[in-house]
């Protein structure tokens, strides 16, 4: 009977043991019993470039590849980790996928994505993604020293920080109409996404709506799908820790 692992927004930050062991654990001890596992985004605080985060990262590299060996890994990138690219995925053996993704399950669809697109009342963040995130922005940025990259991340991450601080709380959530138009592309499929932090189960007479927690150094969560040969999909919440 397959059975998949969803995840999202566990911003492990590189040569800190204490919020990686966390991860580390899981993919050993819980991960491992998987056929799939989905990481949909934010997996690392910070990624300034395969050539340079690998080596930050090694241990997380290295428990993916293992568990790579048992389990299927979709890695989508979100917006602290967009710079991941083909080399993480040949270290890793993950497959990194786009998003919208549509997971076909026993008897039921599920739209999987990152979620920061659908945040659209929030649109000086918007105007920055599209900026960042823009194939030549990418491109100067992997090509400069080290030292600046290093700079240019906190410096970013620094006046997020800060912004965040004095935007409301309602912007930085979902925009219900921009959730409606995504889920009208994908009739009687339901909805996984993270990026908000607002770990909960939404649901309308059109589809439900799953928005996964972020992890801290003590805990995570994971939602759980599990096929049935003779009936639906069922799905659950897992803690982690």
């Amino acid at each position: 009977m397959p059975a998949t692992l969803i995840i999202s927004d566990l911003h492990l930050v590189a040569n800190q043991a204490d919020s990686n062991k966390l991860f580390i654990k899981f993919a050993q001890q819980q991960a491992v019993k998987f056929d799939q596992l989905f990481i949909l985004g934010d997996l690392f605080n910070t990624w300034i470039g395969d050539d340079l985060s690998i080596k930050s990262y090694a241990e997380i590299v290295k428990a993916l590849g293992v568990l790579s060996r048992t389990t299927e890994i979709f890695v989508m990138v979100g917006n602290r980790d967009f710079l991941l690219g083909a080399e993480f995925a040949k270290k890793t053996k993950a497959k990194l996928i786009e998003t919208p993704y549509l997971l076909q399950t026993g008897g039921q669809d599920y739209v999987l994505t990152h979620g920061d697109e659908l945040c659209t009342d929030d649109e000086n963040y918007q105007q920055l993604k599209k900026i960042l995130q823009h194939p030549l922005t990418k491109f100067i940025f992997l090509h400069l020293p080290k030292k600046i990259r290093l700079k240019l991340s906190g410096q970013l991450r620094k006046k997020s920080i800060q912004a965040q601080k004095y935007k409301p709380r309602e912007i930085m959530d979902v925009n219900q109409i921009a959730v409606d138009n995504l889920m009208r592309k994908y009739p009687g499929a339901n909805l996984i996404h993270g990026h908000t932090h607002r770990q909960n189960t939404h649901s309308n007479k059109a589809y439900s709506r799953y928005v996964l927690g972020d992890w801290s150094a003590e805990k995570g969560n994971a939602i759980k799908i599990m096929d049935k040969i003779d009936s639906k999909s069922s799905l659950s919440w897992l803690e982690i820790s």
